[in-house]
């Protein structure tokens, strides 16, 4: 069984970057794929995820060349040959993997094609709710059946058909759904809007121009005009402010640290960790150093000093979601109380996220009382070494991986090979901090860069 065995450290002096964006890689695969002619892809995350709709791509007749690798992981830098719109039909099921992304993101790039295909993915995404996208989709023409054991739920069975355009205004804020609405409405004919009910992660909007596709936003509405091809571009992924978002939480809170994250992403749909930790106490500097392909890209530097509670904002969750089991572990170590509400979406990700974030805070001996839809954290009292699970959950595993830097005693966590979901690598960068403990604090890890991933 794969595993973390984490201790406490004194400090963190670290200066490196991190992987590719998980999303925009994704969507990269997607919008490469479908574009008018050969696009070049640099810095593609190597994650599971990724690498599952980097192959669904390839099943439906997307040919793509690997230039640059990383060793044991996967591709990093691809030329994608796009099928100008025109997808084939794949020979057998399409498999997702664990990806929600992958699996929400290719059902509304089908459900345009004149082909049948199915989408299926593990144990966890076959649990996951698949109605917020079949609605929509259907609303649009197409016709999706949900097989999974529980309605609404993978595998989905796609008829794909010609689409009509629609204004759908979503009743949940869902950047996933948002992007398969208008990613379906690329193929439709006429105008598409999707409405949000709160800001959501705007990468396939970012992307969508990049490869010269128009959209066009008004207030919380965004639509896209049917018949659009796109052009044939070269991309470039920044780094995952996600997967940064455990090191500054790391570095925040261990006085006297200092962390600095290189060409890290830093859309504002995606920076509300640093927001957080700032409201907390933290001491954080972000710049923007240029806008690569429309994403902003610049650096990330974190001075350490202890965190107090905050109360996360209802408008703030949407672009939080997935920083949340970190932050909990944030507000555990913070002086004071933490309350995270309007959190429901946490229940259906890869595990359900109020629950095991409670279960293994509370083995650590931290103050947490769980609601339906959050959680309240009294922070500030010591946390205690102990044998956790991950419950095969890439960000539960990570985010107790910087909790066992904290504890008492040594932290087990078990079954992490999951992390590869996201972050290849993070186990390398987790055991260079923790060697790297007793070195003096102008101390970086550039020395350490040859042995991990990511320089």
């Amino acid at each position: 069984m794969s595993q973390f065995k984490v201790r406490a450290i004194s400090s963190l002096h670290a200066e490196f970057s991190v992987p590719g964006d998980k999303s925009m890689s994704h969507r990269a695969a997607m919008i490469a794929g479908i574009s008018n002619g050969n696009c070049l892809i640099r810095n593609f995350l190597p994650s599971e995820d990724c690498l599952n709709t980097l192959k669904a791509m390839g099943s439906l007749g997307v040919k793509y060349e690997v230039l640059e690798e990383l060793e044991g992981y996967g591709p990093t830098t691809i030329r994608i040959h796009g099928r100008n719109g025109k997808l084939a039909a794949p020979s057998s099921p399409i498999d997702c993997g664990n990806s929600g992304t992958g699996m929400r993101l290719l059902a509304g790039l089908l459900s345009a094609q004149s082909f049948d295909s199915e989408l299926f993915g593990d144990e966890s995404l076959s649990s996951r709710p698949m109605n917020r996208i079949i609605i929509p989709l259907e609303k649009m023409g197409a016709k999706i059946e949900g097989k999974g054991e529980k309605p609404g739920c993978a595998p989905l069975h796609i008829h794909g058909r010609s689409l009509q355009p629609i204004t759908y205004e979503m009743p949940v804020a869902s950047a996933q759904v948002k992007s398969a609405v208008l990613l379906a409405g690329l193929f439709s004919e006429g105008k598409t809007t999707v409405i949000q009910p709160a800001d959501t992660r705007d990468h396939t909007e970012r992307m969508l121009a990049a490869f010269r596709v128009h959209t066009r936003r008004e207030g919380n509405a965004i639509s896209i005009h049917g018949g659009q091809i796109p052009e044939a571009t070269d991309f470039h992924v920044p780094g995952d402010i996600s997967s940064a978002a455990f090191w500054l939480v790391a570095a925040a809170a261990m006085p006297g640290s200092r962390l600095l994250i290189q060409d890290v992403g830093l859309n504002q749909t995606r920076t509300a960790i640093i927001g957080v930790l700032v409201r907390m106490g933290a001491k954080i500097s972000d710049v923007v150093r240029s806008h690569q392909d429309g994403e902003p890209i610049g650096t990330v530097e974190v001075s350490g000093r202890g965190l107090t509670g905050t109360e996360l904002l209802p408008a703030e969750i949407p672009n939080l979601i997935d920083e949340i089991p970190v932050i909990a572990v944030a507000a555990a170590l913070a002086e004071g109380k933490t309350i995270i509400r309007n959190a429901k979406e946490l229940r259906v990700k890869e595990t359900d996220r109020i629950t095991t974030v409670v279960k293994n805070l509370r083995l650590m001996g931290a103050e947490v009382e769980e609601f339906e839809d959050g959680m309240e954290i009294i922070g500030g009292k010591p946390l205690c070494g102990a044998t956790l699970e991950s419950y095969g959950d890439h960000r539960i595993a990570m985010a107790f991986a910087i909790a066992g830097l904290f504890a008492k005693g040594e932290t087990i966590i078990n079954n992490t090979a999951c992390v590869n979901t996201s972050y290849p690598g993070f186990a390398k960068h987790l055991e260079a901090i923790i060697q790297h403990d007793t070195q003096p604090a102008a101390y970086q890890l550039k020395t350490i860069h040859h042995e991990t991933p990511w320089a």
